[in-house]
């Protein structure tokens, strides 16, 4: 643009401009905005940044009072180029700027965007880190706990003083360290007072300060604080002796402390959560005695190892008590800084009507940070979608003695199936995960116990040092000063005579320095002494003051001369804060390796009866489902069964037991009790084969519970031919989903029996025919699953082996005493006896003191004169619970190849010799022959109460 002519005045200049100079400029402004954005959280960079920007720009304006000011034009050097853009403009029209130096000391830096982006963005998240979200290593606390803190002190709000109205405190932060909303800091206030949320709270309050559950505090115009002893003593004892740095507030008006000088981990102590920028920390609270203790271990012993330090602080202690489940997650967490805390609530169980046996479930403690009204909806509103059964009413009943959380349970309802329901469903079971992320060296990082307790220590040592330096220094002033006043007093006459014959206090000064070679601190402390001083006691309190401060001096440069001593200091300041503050552990460890409520811990261990069909379709009976009946009645039917299909096999046994199914082919499988679905008596059942991996033509032959799998314990396993093995139980105590081998078996051969027993049992073995072998347990050998085993009895003809059983270690006493009378009375009273039933419905107990017992492999004694078209269908021992009268008590359940089911009384069946055909036990006039027979060892005392009655299938 050409200058104007000089003739024309500044204001014709400026109207004469051509449009495009304003143009261009907001161009280049807008060029220039763009071209290098100032860092976010900086606002010194931000205010030079748009100076530096904006001092280059010329803007045309209005004329005013003063006058217009005239533009100023630079001249370009040379002519100007002809071929392409012109020179300042790009094709587009924008304008381009490349190193031109502006007016002042700004200019233009050329830069990547995404470049400026990560460093603004970097900025920013390192300003959260260290300035908001992030506790630091060596206090424990935030910057705006730690203004709060420091406000306080600088108020004089001990915990001797009265109260003061929270919201001065909040005044006194916003205005001189913390330039943020009110809120936050009043937010932050709140919560270091809550007993409920910090183990060791940091402030005293008054008023409402909110509650557990989650009730606001009151506003900061209602609620007064102080500050708690415990943080005089921990934090704030000696932030005057020059032991932490101070900078300078945010207008640099005063200085704050950029730590506070602790004396105890505080960040273990309290604990600490916040969300930052890609990071996040949640330190749990812990004991204040066992924080102190495993400190003064490590100082003893810094190499000491993880399982070492778990000796004296084995976990954390949360203010709301609670349970701690298993130390797996605190292993890890104090390991590696990250790990999963699994926290129970306290809960005990309460009688409420003894005559109704109406319980309630009583719970005293929470979850850390668990929302008590929350959990009391979240329970009913459980209960009101039938999810919680057992439940008749809820009610908190928490006031200022402690909390109470009462659970009414129903009539009946097992409190130990409510509790686990309650774990798996509400928040009365939560986790905390513990993510140990702290500021060290001015970097967040994330570190296990030790490394935190190492980092404290030293911080610590470097408090120590620098508190020790500072009274160090004091007191060699101190004693330098004492010492020119006991000069000046030795010298009284001469000190009064240079002071009187002086003519100012320069002159008076001078001579005492020259006079009794003082420094010029020792002449001033002489002059300003008054005349009351001058006594001779006065002399010998001077005197003794610089005795104390040069054996203060000589405790401070020894204490300064070693490390050793400093940690020593530590520790014995430690061991002081924990006899004055300590309290007991709140939160209980309990030794469960994991806190997972599984399926087993929400079903309830009741008695179940499993009836098995020879197709292979299981169900899930009560055991009330069979009325009591007398002997010789038709019986009840067990269910509808499947075409051409007839029961195998049942038992008694519990809903948490281990059932282990062996098939015809010798291949054992396992499954829990409870996963047999419950059905009624008329439903078919479910096939096996959707529970048991079952190959094709493979079918469960014998069943048994198994509670618990013992050493002690063995499996005997009888084939059809009559083969018998002994198995350890343990061997099936990890049994893979498709099964394993039980046995081997020969063509033509099938496992069918299987019983539990141990090597002082004896064994009772039955043939078709009813010939019988009684043998010990202990001479047949234990062997492998993958093994054959041996020949149990020698069978005649087409004769196969009918059943087996166990008789324990307890009767073979009792069977030695009654075998002589046994064998002279054929209808003894006294047990224990078989019992034979037979395909035909027929049955009779025998003494088992008439048969003798006997090796393997033999042909047996007879113990059933069977009829030709009859044959035994089982054998058990009886006796083993008695009536007050001798009798047995117990029952015996009987299973039609229809499906008919009786139950009867043992002692209802005769005793007679093994050469009886016995008595009638059912009726199978349309029900087939006996399938099969299970013995119930006693009477449930429900079922007692039951009234004998028949029904008709």
């Amino acid at each position: 643009m050409n200058p104007s002519p000089p003739s024309a005045s500044p204001a014709s200049r400026s109207l004469s401009a051509p449009p495009m100079a304003f143009t261009s400029t907001l161009r280049f402004s807008s060029l220039l905005l763009r071209s290098r954005l100032p860092a976010p959280g900086n606002p010194d960079r931000l205010a030079c940044a748009w100076t530096d920007r904006l001092s280059c720009l010329r803007f045309y304006s209005a004329p005013s009072s003063r006058g217009p000011r005239p533009v100023r034009v630079r001249r370009r050097d040379g002519p100007p180029k002809q071929e392409g853009p012109a020179e300042g403009q790009d094709g587009n029209g924008g304008v381009i700027v490349k190193d031109r130096e502006v007016e002042g000391n700004g200019r233009i830096v050329p830069t990547e965007l995404h470049k400026e982006a990560t460093d603004a963005y970097m900025a920013y998240a390192m300003s959260v880190l260290l300035g908001r979200a992030l506790p630091d290593v060596r206090d424990g606390l935030k910057p705006v706990h730690r203004r709060i803190l420091f406000a306080m002190h600088e108020l004089g709000l001990s915990s001797r003083k009265p109260f003061k109205k929270c919201a001065r405190v909040v005044g006194e932060v916003l205005g001189k360290f913390h330039p943020h909303g009110d809120t936050a800091v009043y937010d932050s206030l709140v919560r270091m007072a809550q007993d409920f949320s910090l183990r060791c709270p940091l402030i005293q309050g008054h008023g409402n300060f909110g509650s557990i559950d989650a009730d606001p505090p009151a506003a900061m115009r209602y609620t007064e604080c102080r500050l708690e002893a415990l943080t005089e003593a921990v934090l704030l004892a000696d932030i005057d002796l020059d032991t932490v740095d101070f900078v300078p507030n945010f207008d640099n008006s005063q200085k704050e402390p950029s730590l506070l000088p602790a004396r105890l981990p505080t960040l273990l102590l309290n604990g600490s959560s916040g969300i930052a920028v890609g990071m996040a920390t949640n330190i749990p609270p812990h004991n204040l005695g066992e924080l102190v203790d495993v400190l003064c271990a490590l100082i003893h012993n810094p190499e000491a190892t993880l399982q070492e330090l778990l000796e004296y602080m084995p976990g954390p202690d949360f203010p709301t008590g609670g349970l701690i489940m298993g130390n797996i997650g605190i292993l890890e967490a104090y390991r590696t800084g990250r790990g999963r805390v699994i926290v129970r609530g306290k809960t005990d169980v309460e009688l409420l009507d003894s005559k109704t046996k109406r319980t309630a479930v009583i719970i005293k403690e929470i979850p850390y940070q668990t929302n008590k009204a929350s959990l009391v909806q979240k329970i009913a509103e459980l209960v009101e979608d039938k999810s919680l059964d057992g439940i008749s009413d809820i009610r908190d009943e928490s006031d200022r003695s402690g909390m109470r959380i009462v659970i009414e349970l129903k009539r009946g309802s097992d409190p130990l199936i409510v509790l686990n329901n309650l774990y798996r469903l509400t928040a009365l079971q939560s986790s905390f995960s513990c993510n140990m992320v702290g500021i060290l060296n001015g970097q967040p990082k994330q570190m296990g116990l030790k490394e935190l307790l190492q980092a404290f220590l030293e911080f610590r040592c470097s408090v120590v040092e620098r508190r020790a330096r500072f009274k160090l220094s004091h007191a060699q002033e101190r004693r330098h000063i004492v010492e020119g006043i006991v000069i000046g007093l030795d010298n009284l006459d001469g000190v009064i005579r240079i002071i009187r014959e002086a003519s100012s206090n320069a002159n008076a000064l001078a001579g005492l320095r020259n006079g009794y070679d003082l420094s010029e601190k020792q002449a001033e402390a002489i002059l300003d002494i008054s005349l009351r001083r001058l006594t001779l006691l006065e002399r010998k309190k001077f005197i003794d003051e610089s005795r104390s401060l040069t054996e203060q001096i000589l405790k401070l440069e020894e204490l300064l001369s070693s490390r050793k001593n400093v940690l020593q200091l530590i520790e014995q300041e430690a061991i002081e804060l924990k006899n004055k503050f300590v309290t007991p552990r709140r939160s209980l460890l309990e030794e469960a390796e994991s806190g997972q409520v599984e399926d087993i811990d929400v079903i309830p261990n009741e008695e179940m009866l499993l009836a098995l069909s020879e197709k292979g379709y299981m169900k899930r009976m009560k055991p009330n489902t069979f009325n009591l009946q007398t002997r010789g009645t038709i019986g009840k039917s067990v269910g509808k069964l499947r075409l051409n299909d007839t029961m195998s096999d049942f038992i008694v046994c519990h809903a948490h037991d281990h059932v282990l199914y062996f098939s015809d082919k010798g291949i054992v499988y396992s499954a829990r009790a409870y996963k047999i679905p419950e059905c009624s008596r008329a439903a078919a059942g479910t096939p096996l084969v959707q529970i048991l991996s079952l190959s094709d033509g493979e079918r469960v032959t014998s069943i048994v519970p198994v509670k618990e799998f013992s050493e002690d314990q063995f499996l005997l396993m009888l084939t059809t031919n009559g083969y018998i093995k002994k198995v350890s139980l343990n061997s099936f105590s990890s049994i893979r989903s498709t099964g394993i081998i039980a046995i081997q078996l020969v063509p033509g051969d099938e496992l069918k029996w299987v019983r539990l027993c141990s090597n002082e049992d004896l064994v009772a073995m039955a043939s078709q025919n009813g010939m019988v072998i009684l043998s010990s347990c202990d001479i047949i050998r234990t062997q492998g699953r993958n093994t054959r085993g041996a020949v149990a009895m020698r069978l005649r003809g087409e004769d196969k082996m009918a059943s087996v059983d166990i008789i324990p270690s307890s009767m073979r006493g009792n069977l030695e005493e009654v075998s002589n009378v046994s064998r002279s009375n054929a209808k003894a009273p006294s047990g224990p006896w078989l019992l034979f039933v037979s395909e035909g419905g027929y049955g009779k107990r025998v003494p088992l003191g008439s048969f003798r017992t006997s090796r393997l492999n033999r042909v047996g004694l007879i113990g059933y004169k069977f009829s030709s078209e009859d044959r035994l269908a089982a054998v058990f021992v009886v006796g083993f619970s008695l009536a007050e009268d001798g009798e047995s008590d117990e029952q015996v359940v009987l299973v039609s190849q229809s499906g008919t089911v009786n139950r009867i009384k043992v002692r209802d069946i005769s005793i007679q010799s093994r050469y009886a055909r016995g008595v009638i036990l059912m009726r199978l006039e349309h029900a087939g022959k006996i399938q099969s027979a299970s013995l119930i060892s006693a009477a449930d005392p429900e079922l007692e109460a039951l009234v004998p009655e028949a029904v008709q299938a």
